[in-house]
């Protein structure tokens, strides 16, 4: 459903040897939905979403439309029987991820949100070392997510309407991740900076735990380093630029020099510097062809082939919890520029 940018990616990674086909796509004009199938045989194409989803060739669906129709078009999927894989943000709302975790459950239907990013290699690769002991407890993480989008006329990014800003584009990654590291905190702090359209043009969190803290950012005012640092507390890994895509790691022995090298950030000294060897770095590299995208679809067909209505790896609670974060930071005041 959606035949716009982030569709054609992910249809162009469904080309990789993934025993998986497009027979449909679904457009709100049949005229872009004909376009994109004109590159798969057979594939259908529709701009009635009942219609759509009664196909009986379809066997899952995913969902890759503006912010603002994602809840309401899994809904949909769910009761159509459709096991359904739905781009971040899932919703711009946790009660309504609570309502498709209930709706999905229901119905024993598969549902996840496509943070494609916790599905790549290199960050299982992050995660197994990680619960392995590699660098000792956690006891912080550290990103900002920024890309430069200025404001402009009709900008999905700025627009409310469509679910627009800094944090429902950006903010999802670095909270995904903590939470996958590190599980729901006990307490939430953040400010944010409104566009002049109301939403967030940039957004900080601050979630706390026990023993541990993580300190994210994103915005659209600026292009960041797009890293993002844990500090444990016999080590520390950097997820090298960009993180959302992340390719290569970076370990340390040492927590205080993975802290000095994500500080540099990301002038010309500092990728001199990090072309050269370091004691005590030791750096992994996982290259994959295509866009990434193709990980997040593996899991999804594994999921449902082997009939589960949910996947260990991306559970909708977790998804709730992330846009409860952002809830909770934006029922605070905007701050100034």
């Amino acid at each position: 459903m959606g035949t716009g940018a982030i569709a054609g990616l992910f249809a162009a990674d469904l080309d990789l040897p993934l025993q998986a086909r497009i027979v449909a796509a679904h457009s709100r004009s049949l005229e872009k939905a004909q376009s994109f199938v004109a590159r798969f045989d057979g594939a259908k194409a529709y701009d009635d979403e009942a219609a759509f989803l009664a196909d009986p060739a379809i066997e899952a669906v995913y969902i890759a439309t503006p912010n603002h129709l994602h809840a309401a078009q899994a809904l949909k999927a769910i009761a159509a029987g459709k096991p359904v894989l739905i781009e971040k943000p899932i919703a711009l709302a946790s009660a309504d991820v609570e309502a498709i975790a209930q709706a999905a459950g229901e119905r024993g239907v598969f549902a996840m949100e496509a943070l494609w990013s916790r599905f790549l290699p290199a960050a299982r690769r992050a995660r197994e070392q990680i619960s392995a002991g590699r660098i000792g407890a956690i006891r912080r993480i550290r990103a900002d997510l920024s890309y430069l989008h200025p404001e402009e006329p009709g900008s999905r990014f700025y627009d409310p309407a469509l679910g627009g800003g800094a944090a429902f584009d950006l903010g999802v990654y670095p909270l995904s991740l903590a939470l996958h590291l590190l599980g729901e905190p006990q307490a939430v702090r953040g400010s944010w900076l409104a566009a002049g359209t109301g939403v967030d043009r940039r957004s900080s969190f601050r979630l706390d735990y026990p023993t541990a803290v993580a300190e994210l950012s994103c915005g659209f005012d600026r292009n960041g380093a797009n890293r993002l640092l844990i500090e444990g507390e016999a080590g520390g890994l950097i997820l090298e630029a960009p993180f959302l895509k992340v390719q290569r790691l970076s370990w340390y022995v040492d927590a205080d020099k993975a802290v000095a090298a994500y500080d540099r950030g990301p002038g010309r000294l500092a990728r001199l510097l990090d072309r050269l060897p370091q004691s005590g770095r030791l750096s992994e590299s996982f290259a994959f062809p295509g866009n990434g995208l193709q990980f997040q679809a593996q899991a999804v067909m594994a999921a449902v082939r082997a009939g589960k209505s949910a996947s260990a790896q991306m559970l909708l609670g977790e998804s709730a919890a992330v846009l409860r974060i952002i809830e909770a930071v934006r029922a605070g005041p905007a701050g100034a520029a």
